[in-house]
Formats: C-alpha cells, sequence, structure tokens
C-alpha cells in the first residue's frame, strides 16, 4: 500500500510538473495529498458515476468516460485547497497525462 501511494505521488508531482500551466500543486509535497484524495475519490465517486452515466458512455462508444475522469480531478481540486486546475479541459489533460505517468512509474518501479 505504501509503494502504491508512493508510485501514485511521484506519478502526480510529475504530472503536474509537466502541465504547470494549467495544474497547480502548492506546495509540491502536498501531491500526497492529491494522491491520496484521487485515491478515494475514484474508489468511491467514480463507480457510481460510471454506473449512473452508462447510457451516455454507450452512445459516445466510451468516451465519455474521459469526461468522468475529468470532473473526477476536478473534484478532488475542489476538495483540496493546494491543489488548483484551471479549468475542464486541464483536468482532461492531467487525467490523461495521469494514466501515462502511473502506467510509466509502475513499469519502471513495478506495482
Amino acid at each position: 500500500m505504501i509503494k502504491s501511494l508512493l508510485g501514485s505521488t511521484i506519478a502526480v508531482c510529475l504530472t503536474a510538473w509537466i502541465m504547470s500551466a494549467g495544474v497547480h500543486i502548492e506546495p509540491w509535497w502536498h501531491a500526497i495529498f492529491v494522491a491520496i484524495v484521487l485515491g478515494v475519490i475514484n474508489a468511491l465517486v467514480r463507480p457510481v458515476a460510471k454506473i449512473l452515466a452508462l447510457p451516455l458512455t454507450i452512445v459516445t462508444l466510451g468516451l465519455f468516460i474521459l469526461v468522468i475522469n475529468a470532473l473526477m480531478v476536478m473534484l478532488c481540486a475542489w476538495f483540496l485547497d493546494s491543489f488548483t486546475v484551471d479549468g475542464f479541459w486541464w483536468a482532461l489533460g492531467f487525467s490523461l497525462v495521469l494514466s501515462v505517468m502511473t502506467w510509466l512509474v509502475n513499469l519502471i518501479f513495478g506495482k
């Protein structure tokens, strides 16, 4: 569990650094809180949102999942004062880049 949290924190730090124009974590070490809150949101809220949005997800051939991911990032930013996202498109980009960064960190360090 600690290894997974550390990997998620590294991925959040790297993603915020890459997208520094529209995503801000101040101070940088609050990325651990972003990783924790995002993990809790993805565990509790995201499954409910996916079930409620299932018809729209089917109509859009699964692309609405990207919107749900962006909304989860925006919800995380709403909960944390130290994490700000400058809009929906930045949240969408953050969720996409975070997925890639998480995959890379897990590839390098193992799950």
